[in-house]
């Protein structure tokens, strides 16, 4: 991305006019604790940020990064980590729910989702995704949000840890460690190691005379420490961390000899914490009263349940939301990411203890290459984004190698040229539809290229002429063209494969965005159709839930002439191509954890099912599409009048009567239902998927409530209702407002909440009516507000 790395042996930064923002570890790799309040200082005065990466557990110990040099404004900027530590198994690598905060003032530059406070059209608090909601589409090329991937579950997870513990708890979870950690390296010290982290809280260096000698001890003791070099080895504990590993622990270092009169109690002394010193925490945190009342398990059970009462999931209703699969997971499927051989393994383990794993993997990857018609796979990509950002870096990296082949120098005095006419030769234009998905150009721009739009016809088709022209004007710096198969308006493109000749023809490569793989799975393939590389949704496509946002994985497929290229990881040399792009996520593997999932849907399907699951996906948005038309105006479809998985529903002649999009989303709560995707690809009109997982009832059901707000458009028109006070204009309808003494509208109680016989048997209660956005966007969630102000909602 054009952004210099100098790395600081030692942490000696040189702090210049250039310098954006500087990276700390704390405590850092080794496990160290070190004084920034100084380096705070020197990087503001540079004008430059100070990011820390930092430890939620260690932080209930030890000073928080806003508090360096003083706290305040003077404090660091930006704070990022992992929220692992809070309750989730490792999974041999993830899935984690990463965080980033900041100071106040950098707010609104974050990248991802915020969350503002409301208020709905009764005055009641409300909540809602502020600013960014649909960042992607709006923003395009220039959209932030694209290089984060949510996972909400494990944030979810994690949440309910620290509801759970509290800040009491946590802190003595906290303690424990560190006091675990305290008492181990006070023995060590009486064996004579020498201990090279003065100044910790769970992670330790411990210098040795032959590493190879302890970790082979060690693993007679089933015990696994951190290679770092012949003469040094790394220990860190956690809560889990017992007496007898902490026996077995200084008996390796102590060439497996049990040391004589152990008292760990006496090891760690009267007051676990004072050796922390100055960099004790003496501030509160997690002071909200939803961390300080909810710790048994009894009110912890209620207190979710009632969250979930808030949520409309398919627990509920059908998901409507166009390219979004929104299917059903099966149980069989999700049993076995909780079994401890799957959830509990380090990503880093040696290779012989994670043989089955690595065989789930390679039979994944198999099936995955068979699906997509491909040579090669790789499942390190964390999410759909990140399957894009690495599929382009492969085309990236694929030109940079062609290029430097065809700029092979003559001699070695003349490398520096050579090298600075291979520079300005790389090919780096991305072609991308306008009706694209809004995460491309994001991904592209973030993959260093340059996008370059190409139009389309207006029944949604790519414009062949447009894209033979643009391809033609570009060909020498051609890089690619990102296309989505079938296209974001639902319909099968049938010039695909002339697309990807044009693109090929100029020296280019094809990217098929993988979002509507569901549609494809079993009667085509990307590398049938022509592309060269795609990313696969596996949270759509192969049955990983969305959970709210994540957590997802988006590994990538690709031709034999990329998979070279595939993305590497420095801990896993088994991991990558023979000249890999890189890194793209922090695991060897991904959200590895979450595979067997998608592993258990592909096996017990079948190669038939999964043609079969295609062909249902593709009959029941006809279905509903061939249902609805006799009321809407079905938007796009192929030649014969048919549409792909999905189909869009043109709603902007409603706006004569007074009914905007909103209304219609507003109005389906009403009804159990979520709305479908809302302007976008076309503004003013609603895109819908049903999946292959829904009964026709639940298609029914929604088609019937599609049909009656139609009819309750048909009176607003007649004039039976005002165009300002009517069901639709005044959805959703909470419990509470329908419960209200007065009733000043034209239409009744009933109407409003039960207008279709299904209701009364299932309800679906909204929490909250019309929410004020703009009042929500100037009112960002950085201090929760008391419950208090919002125990009604």
């Amino acid at each position: 991305m054009g952004v210099e790395l100098r790395i600081a042996r030692g942490g000696n930064f040189e702090l210049s006019d250039q310098v954006c923002g500087v990276l700390v570890q704390y405590p850092n790799t080794w496990g160290q604790i070190k004084d920034y309040d100084a380096l705070t200082a020197q990087v503001h005065a540079a004008g430059a940020l100070l990011v820390v990466a930092t430890d939620l557990m260690a932080l209930t110990l030890i000073k928080a990064p806003g508090e360096f040099n003083g706290g305040g404004a003077s404090g660091a900027d930006i704070a990022i980590g992992s929220s692992q530590r809070l309750g989730v198994p490792m999974g041999f690598g993830g899935p984690h729910a990463a965080f980033i905060a900041t100071q106040q003032q950098h707010a609104r530059k974050m990248p991802g989702r915020i969350i503002g406070v409301s208020k709905d059209a009764h005055g009641n608090t409300a909540f809602r995704m502020a600013l960014q909601t649909r960042e992607q589409h709006i923003r395009r090329d220039k959209a932030t949000s694209n290089i984060c991937t949510a996972q909400v579950l494990l944030a979810i997870i994690a949440g309910f840890y620290a509801v759970y513990h509290g800040p009491k708890g946590l802190k003595s979870i906290a303690t424990r460690i560190h006091a675990a950690t305290r008492a181990l390296v006070n023995g060590l010290d009486s064996l004579g190691r020498n201990v090279k982290t003065d100044q910790f809280f769970d992670t330790i260096v411990v210098e040795v005379s032959d590493a190879e000698a302890i970790h082979a001890l060690a693993a007679k003791f089933e015990i696994n420490l951190r290679r770092i070099g012949p003469t040094h080895v790394g220990v860190s504990l956690d809560e889990t961390t017992t007496r007898e590993d902490l026996r077995a622990l200084l008996t390796i270092f102590n060439r497996g000899q049990a040391p004589e009169h152990l008292d760990l109690d006496e090891l760690v002394g009267e007051d676990p914490l004072g050796d922390l010193g100055s960099f004790a925490r003496t501030s509160d945190y997690l002071t909200h009263p939803v961390f300080n009342r909810y710790h048994s398990e009894s009110e912890l059970l209620r207190y979710a349940v009632r969250l979930c009462s808030k949520d409309i999931s398919l627990a509920d209703s059908m998901i409507p939301l166009g390219s979004c699969t929104m299917k059903l997971n099966s149980a069989s499927e999700m049993i076995p990411i909780t079994w401890p051989e799957f959830a509990n393994l380090h990503p880093f383990v040696p290779a012989d203890q994670s043989l089955g794993y690595r065989l789930m993997f390679m039979e994944l990857e198999n099936w995955l290459c068979e699906i997509t018609g491909f040579a090669a796979c790789s499942l390190q990509p964390n999410a759909g984004s990140q399957g894009e950002y690495a599929g382009l870096l492969l085309i990236r990296k694929y030109h940079e190698a062609q290029a430097a082949v065809s700029h092979q120098p003559l001699a070695d005095s003349h490398k520096q040229s050579s090298s600075i006419n291979h520079q300005s030769s790389i090919r780096d234009i991305c072609l991308i539809p306008v009706s694209a998905h809004g995460t491309n150009p994001a991904s592209a721009v973030i993959a260093g290229m340059k996008v370059v739009p190409v139009n389309c016809k207006p029944n949604g088709d790519i414009d062949i002429d447009h894209l033979r022209q643009q391809a033609a004007a570009h060909k020498d710096k051609l890089s690619c063209l990102m296309v989505t198969y079938p296209s974001t308006h639902g319909v099968f493109e049938e010039s695909i494969r002339e697309i990807c000749n044009i693109v090929h023809d100029h020296g280019g490569l094809v990217y098929m965005d993988g979002a509507n793989m569901n549609a494809q799975v079993g009667l085509t393939s990307p590398g049938l159709i022509g592309a060269d590389v795609c990313h696969l949704n596996l949270h759509k496509t192969f049955c990983i839930p969305h959970g709210g946002g994540g957590p997802g994985m988006g590994p990538i497929c690709c031709t034999e002439a990329l998979a070279p290229y595939l993305p590497s990881h420095p801990m896993d040399p088994s991991c990558g191509g023979r000249d890999p792009l890189g890194t793209i996520s922090a695991a060897p593997y991904g959200s590895a954890a979450i595979l067997p999932i998608s592993w258990m849907y592909i096996a017990m399907m079948g190669g038939q099912g999964l043609t079969d699951a295609t062909k249902a996906a593709i009959v029941n948005a006809n279905y509903m599409a061939a249902r609805l038309k006799e009321h809407y105006d079905v938007l796009y479809t192929g030649k014969h009048g048919t549409c792909a998985h999905e189909f869009i529903l043109d709603v902007r002649k409603t706006q004569d009567a007074g009914v905007a999009i909103d209304d219609f989303a507003k109005r389906l709560m009403d009804f159990g239902f979520h709305a479908p995707t809302m302007s976008w690809p076309v503004g003013g009109t609603l895109m819908f998927e049903p999946t292959e997982s829904e009964s026709k009832e639940g298609r029914d059901r929604f088609g019937d409530a599609m049909i009656q707000i139609r009819h309750e458009i048909a009176r607003i028109e007649k004039g039976d209702w005002p165009a300002e006070d009517n069901p639709l204009h005044n959805a959703p309808h909470t419990a509470k407002s329908l419960l209200a003494t007065q009733w000043n509208h034209p239409y009744t109680r009933e109407e409003a909440a039960y207008a279709l016989p299904y209701l009364r048997e299932h309800k679906y209660w909204p929490q909250v009516g019309r929410i004020d956005n703009a009042h929500g966007d100037r009112n960002l969630i950085c201090t929760c507000p008391p419950m208090t102000d919002y125990c009604e909602v």
